[in-house]
């Protein structure tokens, strides 16, 4: 299938440094792609060079498999960009979504029709004729991502749409422009350092560090197995540790790290490997050291003494050493019932499953003629 808007070998050059570098990026029709990254990815000009606002140095962009090169301007129109401030006009909610039609040269006739139907879709139709100072600015940015579905665009670019908004409202605004989206069928790139909102909102992940791409493929799969340990770092994972294959099954491997012995489940590397053992602080279950063993499913059951406890909202993020250092994280009614302080002696566990194996890189050859 060809994707609907394509990346390859794209280079942008900033003051003579490589900001982005992307070999090869696809998206494909109807699907939601989140492209996250820590500030100062690249995410911003990956998003304008998409949506055709920057030229890069090299490479090309393709629309429907054709290189908009000489054609910018029409493949323009074929998509919608909504930015993280909604860049109202000062007049009313309903003028500023027909205004983006007008330019587009939708018929007049259609005009008021399509505005009405995204204005209710986004819970503002109550609010047409309000001006931009009296929406609060979750109602601001429903009114603009209005104007930009009311365009019917090919591909909708959203550049962090949520990050100048407070907590509930982000949650609520999420939940509603998900909902449409999928239900649309809209093709979507969506730009955003939030891995909650990745979760929530995409059907596939493009992960983005330093300006290169470092990982992409569906959800499930990159946060289940992030490709290195920085990605794994940023999509969650805290428990990021050396070690070494010693041995290997047909689905389990045993890899010492700390001097103790891990089971990882699915892992086909020789052994001898260095690999980076990256455990997610969820998976981690914790119990009293004075409890009976339980019939359970996880093969990793290690003595462990807790070094610190950080309240983290409701939970609490428990930093462990089990001979190597391991976070989990619990609730707080679990924290107090397990008498979890510093100090504190416990057993945590976790499944095979849960441990993901990634090679540690060669050490770079020293330059000839060095000693």
């Amino acid at each position: 299938m060809t994707p609907k808007l394509a990346l390859h070998d794209v280079i942008v050059r900033r003051g003579g440094q490589v900001t982005l570098d992307v070999p090869a990026l696809e998206i494909v029709s109807g699907e939601v792609l989140a492209v996250v990254g820590p500030n100062g990815a690249g995410k911003s000009t990956l998003v304008q060079v998409l949506g055709l606002l920057e030229r890069p140095a090299a490479g090309a962009v393709l629309l429907d498999g054709r290189p908009v090169t000489g054609h910018e301007l029409a493949a323009r129109r074929r998509m919608a960009t909504v930015f993280q401030e909604p860049l109202l006009l000062d007049r009313s909610v309903r003028d500023n979504v027909i205004l983006g039609m007008r330019l587009r040269g939708v018929r007049r006739s259609e005009r008021g029709q399509r505005a009405g139907r995204w204005l209710e879709a986004l819970g503002i139709g109550g609010l047409a004729r309000r001006r931009p100072h009296q929406l609060s600015g979750g109602e601001a940015q429903r009114a603009s991502l209005a104007r930009a579905l009311a365009l019917d665009p090919e591909v909708l670019l959203l550049d962090e749409p949520f990050s100048a908004l407070d907590a509930p409202t982000r949650a609520r605004l999420a939940a509603d422009l998900g909902h449409l989206l999928h239900q649309q069928g809209q093709t979507t790139v969506l730009v955003t350092h939030d891995r909650d909102e990745a979760l929530q909102l995409a059907t596939r992940v493009a992960v983005l560090i330093g300006g290169r791409l470092r990982q992409a493929g569906s959800v499930e799969a990159v946060f289940a197995r992030p490709a290195d340990p920085e990605v794994a770092a940023f999509l969650g994972v805290e428990t990021i540790v050396p070690g070494v294959v010693v041995a290997r099954g047909e689905s389990v491997a045993q890899v010492r790290a700390g001097g103790v012995l891990i089971e990882a489940a699915g892992a086909a590397l020789p052994l001898g490997d260095a690999v980076f053992l990256c455990i997610r602080p969820e998976d981690v279950v914790l119990a009293p050291a004075t409890a009976e063993p339980v019939a359970t499913s996880a093969r990793n059951r290690l003595p462990a003494v807790v070094g610190a406890v950080t309240p983290t909202g409701g939970q609490r993020r428990v930093e462990l050493d089990c001979g190597f250092p391991l976070v989990a994280v619990v609730t707080r009614r679990s924290a107090e019932e397990l008498a979890i302080v510093p100090g504190a002696a416990l057993v945590a566990s976790f499944k095979a499953s849960a441990v993901h194996l990634v090679p540690q890189p060669e050490p770079a050859a020293p330059p000839k003629g060095s000693r």
